[in-house]
């Protein structure tokens, strides 16, 4: 049963299970995790365990992202700080038939940074976004990107806003996004220090606007996965070190998903997104990813074959399966064979089981 198909309440309340863990943490003077509690950005894997064991129960998979200092002074106790987290969250929640099977501690994706810098600024002025503010923003679940660009190709952003959500990604484009109840300029620097990646879309007087270049600003000072799409205008400045894509309307969200699936954070989002595949064409756009993915962890390949195994409308699409006609690309089972160095087929029955000899990588 995935996640699609059943309401599970443990991940839209864990909020307030991690405020409550937070709050006995301080009763306990446990300062450390309370630190590691509050500084970080929550998600949920729902349904992590695919088993269904002990009765009908489901395991959820917690990840919490933290600044990397935080991380950093956590990391030689790390297995012992998830465990503990896990544990005491466990007594806390009392969602029957849920728990938190695993909780995952990660360092914040900053990426391209200049570590030698030497004022320090970076690290004393990091901005923390509280955890409504993001849910408000973004919604509870996907890789978060910015689109940054001039207020007459709104539609436009808002059009590759959608096209990008089939693929794990949740965007927000300011003059679409922003709550009119509240301050627009607070919004935007919140979506700003809480982006995962930052696309600008590059048209003619893009440096005219005042507020694309702070945007680019902020998006170079954090260190995120920068994507500029040229419609019109090059590249210019900080900005134009960057990868720059040159591609049609249509082909912009694939291209811009294939560079960003390189990042864990959003192969994570992909991974989770295949499930909800909710046509065979769009299993054959989300197939053409595949063979950007660089690297893939038992876990996740678990997934995409609980995905395939399990959603028709993915297991059918001749991107997934590799069927005919061949220019759809080589199939799941290709790629789970080239990633992990084990062998994936097809079975009879049109499941993808794993075989016994191995391959080379």
């Amino acid at each position: 049963m995935s996640g699609g198909e059943t309401a599970f309440e443990l991940p839209r309340n864990i909020e307030r299970y991690v405020a409550a863990l937070s709050k006995l943490y301080a009763i306990e003077g446990k300062k450390q995790l309370q630190e590691i509690i509050v500084n970080s950005q929550i998600r949920v894997h729902e349904e992590w365990s695919s088993d269904n064991w002990n009765g009908g129960t489901y395991g959820h998979a917690l990840y919490l992202t933290v600044p990397e200092v935080i991380f950093l002074s956590a990391v030689k106790q790390k297995d012992d700080i998830q465990k503990k987290i896990r544990e005491d969250l466990n007594k806390i929640d009392n969602t029957p038939n849920e728990f938190i099977e695993e909780v995952f501690l990660e360092m914040e994706d900053v990426q391209d940074q200049d570590w030698r810098k030497e004022s320090g600024l970076l690290l004393t002025g990091q901005r923390i976004i509280l955890p409504e503010a993001q849910s408000r923003i973004w919604g509870d679940e996907g890789y978060r990107v910015f689109f940054s660009h001039k207020a007459e190709v709104k539609k436009t952003a808002a059009w590759l806003k959608n096209k990008l959500n089939i693929f794990g990604i949740t965007g927000f484009v300011a003059h679409k996004d922003i709550n009119p109840t509240k301050e627009w300029q607070d919004e935007i620097e919140n979506a700003l220090f809480s982006m995962d990646a930052f696309v600008a879309l590059m048209t003619e007087g893009f440096h005219e606007s005042f507020w694309t270049d702070q945007e680019v600003g902020v998006a170079f000072g954090r260190g995120v996965p920068i994507i500029a799409v040229k419609l019109g205008k090059d590249p210019y400045g900080f900005i134009g070190k960057f990868q720059a894509l040159s591609c049609s309307k249509d082909d912009a969200a694939k291209e811009i998903a294939k560079i960003l699936v390189k990042h864990d954070s959003m192969l994570n989002a992909y991974i989770n997104a295949v499930p909800d595949c909710q046509s065979f064409d769009d299993g054959n756009t989300l197939a053409e990813i595949l063979p950007f993915i660089e690297k893939l962890s038992d876990h996740q390949a678990s997934l995409l074959i609980s995905a395939f195994n399990n959603k028709r409308k993915v297991s059918e699409s001749f991107g997934f399966n590799g069927k005919w006609p061949s220019s759809y690309g080589d199939g799941l089972p290709f790629h789970l064979s080239r990633l992990t160095g084990r062998t994936y087929e097809i079975s009879d029955s049109g499941k993808i089981e794993l075989q016994q000899r191995s391959v080379r990588r």
